[in-house]
């Protein structure tokens, strides 16, 4: 299974996007995908086969997206609490992604021309050298491709992320690179692991569960949460038009709550510029090393 799926929409499903897109689309679209383990034992699997039951529905979603016209998604893969399970369903789920990076570069001609650029947002050093090889090259193969950013939570925790944006500020005071003075909720939204991209514009949790699991904390204060009955497997194109249904209902609320609650952002001193611009090549070269 490619990364992103290459069958057609039915015509009912083409209609329903075209009605959708009478009004507005989530720019960015977040996924927390639940109940993997749940679906292998209803169905009487083993576990790593849930999850790759999971990235299946994750290649059919992403094609969904693609055609909505979302052009950033977040997927919460793999938790740091993760490594917490027992040993031979972390060795699958390792194995699994090795599998799944691997496709990056069969299908590079596919996803250059559909403009799919594929990242990684966690704590790569948590993760075996030979996975951090695969991630690093797959990142940096697809890097310029613009149409659809596909951000891939995997040895992530929220908590963690913004810890590490927090140590790369202070470094930065430390190496003279910014001034105290400095430091504020934005310089610190730009260490985070997602600075290039936008906030969640809509959050999608399968399986029943009704929280946030330490995935985008920081940066889903203003986005339209959609809960969803059904394990990820299970998940359909209609679940997925009922969330971007929600957030069309709630659109109104959403950009009166931003007029009245966004502050106007300065600009960067060339000072802070300066540094998040080392920092940007820090973290690409950082990369290539793992890509060596």
């Amino acid at each position: 299974m490619p990364w992103v799926a290459e069958t057609p929409l039915s015509r009912l499903q083409q209609f329903c996007i075209n009605v959708l897109r009478c009004g507005p689309v989530p720019r960015h679209v977040a996924f927390i995908m639940d109940g993997n383990r749940r679906y292998a034992k209803k169905v009487h699997l083993e576990k790593v086969e849930g999850h790759s039951k999971g990235f299946e529905k994750l290649s059919e979603c992403l094609r969904w997206c693609l055609e909505i016209g979302v052009k950033e998604a977040t997927v919460y893969a793999f938790s740091i609490e993760n490594f917490k399970r027992s040993s031979e369903e972390v060795n699958g789920l390792m194995q699994l992604a090795r599998e799944k990076f691997a496709k990056v570069f069969q299908d590079s001609e596919r996803l250059e021309k559909e403009g799919i650029c594929i990242k990684v947002i966690g704590n790569l050093s948590l993760l075996p050298r030979d996975l951090q090889n695969l991630i690093a090259k797959a990142m940096l193969l697809t890097m310029n491709n613009k149409k659809l950013v596909i951000n891939v939570a995997f040895a992530y925790t929220s908590t963690d992320e913004i810890a590490n944006s927090v140590k790369s500020v202070i470094q930065g005071v430390n190496n003279n690179e910014l001034s105290v003075d400095d430091i504020n909720e934005e310089l610190l939204s730009k260490c985070l692991y997602t600075s290039d991209g936008t906030n969640p514009d809509l959050l999608i949790r399968t399986s029943g569960e009704v929280r946030l699991s330490d995935f985008l904390l920081w940066q889903s204060s203003n986005t339209t949460i959609y809960f969803a009955e059904v394990l990820w497997p299970e998940f359909t194109f209609y679940h997925l038009m009922a969330a971007v249904f929600k957030y069309q209902r709630s659109y109104s609320d959403r950009v009166r709550f931003l007029t009245h609650t966004e502050k106007v952002k300065e600009s960067y001193n060339g000072r802070v510029q300066s540094f998040l611009e080392k920092l940007r090549q820090r973290r690409i070269s950082e990369l290539k090393v793992y890509a060596s």
